[in-house]
């Protein structure tokens, strides 16, 4: 049972906001958006935004408050309901979600670990000097490349979580504001930019016909299940940190709002970046960040102040998520094996997290390259593991855990209580959307 508690609501709200927000928002919610059609994108996008947090995020606030721990305490509490003989399916169950956090937080502290190097190039000036394909393919391409950064992240990520709740409420105090406050700096900056006009019209021109596109709707649904985080264990853990005197609706419906304030500012950076500098074709993800952005910066005028910028709120935005895939793992361990304490548990998921994310660095399989490079790495876990943990947790409060024991929960602190119609947009539109979701991903990799 976790004895941690967040110290206020806002911490709280700003715990989950950091947590949600993250490369989802980053580069994959402004390439999403370019290649699925701008405005029409927005649509469901915001509509699955609603839903989602309505009743999933809010389901799993709920579960781990009740449970009063993580990913395991929380499957065993909800499958327990059904009787004490259910309680280790419950564990078994909870284990696949589990597993997504752990091995979603080995391939992301690659990432960040790339973030912090294009950082560290930002300040010293290279970056404003340099090809950068040929940077960019010096490290991503390249066993070993990011070792020094790799080290600081996971450490950096780690003594965030010293102090359960507490420190983890504090640091994103500072993390997530900050976040904010840099992207609406560079959000200004860009504004001023000759042309970035033509990337708010994409942005913003309604294209009707994109909203027949089956394709638009389901990258609108996967979008909005990882942008809120919704994986069957991440926000579970937050739960747990929970008072019973707050409103989880409440809770997970101003996460959803400042997640997606987040991925709008995100947007209108790059989105209409891309449009002035005529580079709307580049690749997308890494290379959004590691080629298309410098050499836009490079052309900027004080380009190198607002690449520092760019790098430190992303940086802040991703220590933030992998803070709560760690902390996913770590508690559930301590939960398992009440011996573990909360120093050598840090100390422990450090060298395994480490031992083996440095040898899948290079970005995507290269001669030579180590356990395949993290982009297949995150590939299997992002279209594999998470999708079906997630789903797997939908059906377990939904389905499997007694509703009144849910809607107990969900409405204890509430102002509002909520209704059969939030349990049954939960059983019968959420947990389909999440089966569909998987089995759509795992269609198209089979086919592809």
């Amino acid at each position: 049972m976790s004895e941690s508690k967040f110290k206020s609501k806002w911490g709280f709200i700003l715990a989950c906001v950091g947590s949600a927000v993250g490369m989802a928002n980053v580069w994959g919610f402004p390439y999403k958006v370019v290649d699925n059609g701008g405005f029409a994108f927005l649509v469901p996008y915001f509509l699955f935004i609603i839903l989602f947090a309505y009743v999933g995020l809010s389901a799993e606030y709920a579960v781990g408050r009740r449970a009063k721990t993580g990913t395991l305490g929380a499957y065993e509490m909800a499958w327990a309901t059904r009787g004490e003989s259910s309680r280790k399916v419950g564990r078994i169950v909870g284990f696949i979600p589990l597993l997504g956090s752990m091995c979603i937080a080995i391939g992301y502290a690659v990432i960040i670990s790339y973030i912090l190097n294009g950082l560290t190039a930002s300040i010293t000036g290279e970056m404003m000097t340099l090809d950068t394909s040929t940077w960019f393919a010096s490290f991503a391409f390249k066993n070993f490349s990011v070792v020094p950064y790799h080290l600081v992240i996971i450490v950096v990520a780690l003594l965030t979580l010293l102090l359960g709740a507490e420190s983890i409420e504090k640091t994103n105090k500072i993390m997530m504001p900050l976040f904010f406050i840099l992207f609406i700096i560079m959000a200004v900056r860009v504004a001023l930019l000759p042309g970035a006009f033509d990337g708010y019209k994409f942005l913003f021109k309604p294209n009707w016909e994109k909203l027949t596109d089956v394709q638009v709707w389901i990258a609108a649904m996967g979008q909005a299940f990882f942008s809120l985080s919704i994986t069957g264990s991440g926000m579970i853990v937050y739960g747990a940190y929970l008072s019973n005197d707050e409103d989880i609706v409440d809770g997970a419906k101003n996460t959803a709002l400042f997640d997606s304030i987040a991925a709008m500012i995100a947007a209108l950076v790059m989105i209409p970046a891309v449009f002035a500098y005529g580079m709307v074709e580049s690749e997308g993800g890494p290379g959004l960040l590691f080629v298309t952005l410098p050499t836009i910066f490079q052309d900027m005028p004080l380009g190198r102040l607002f690449a520092i910028i760019m790098y430190t709120a992303v940086l802040f935005g991703g220590i933030s998520s992998i803070q709560n895939m760690f902390e996913v793992v770590l508690e559930s361990i301590m939960h398992r094996f009440p011996k573990v304490k909360r120093i050598p548990g840090i100390i422990g998921m450090g060298i395994v997290c480490f031992g083996i994310g440095v040898f899948m660095e290079p970005i995507a399989e290269t001669p030579g390259a180590l356990l395949g490079g993290w982009g297949p790495w995150m590939d299997l876990v992002s279209i594999y593991i998470i999708p079906i943990g997630a789903t797997l947790g939908a059906a377990s409060w939904f389905w499997v855990m007694k509703k009144e024991d849910l809607m107990e929960e969900v409405n204890l602190g509430a102002t509002s209580k909520a209704s059969d119609l939030w349990y049954n947009l939960g059983r019968y539109v959420y947990v389909p959307a999440a089966l569909i979701l998987t089995i759509v991903a795992l269609a198209l990799k089979i086919a592809f």
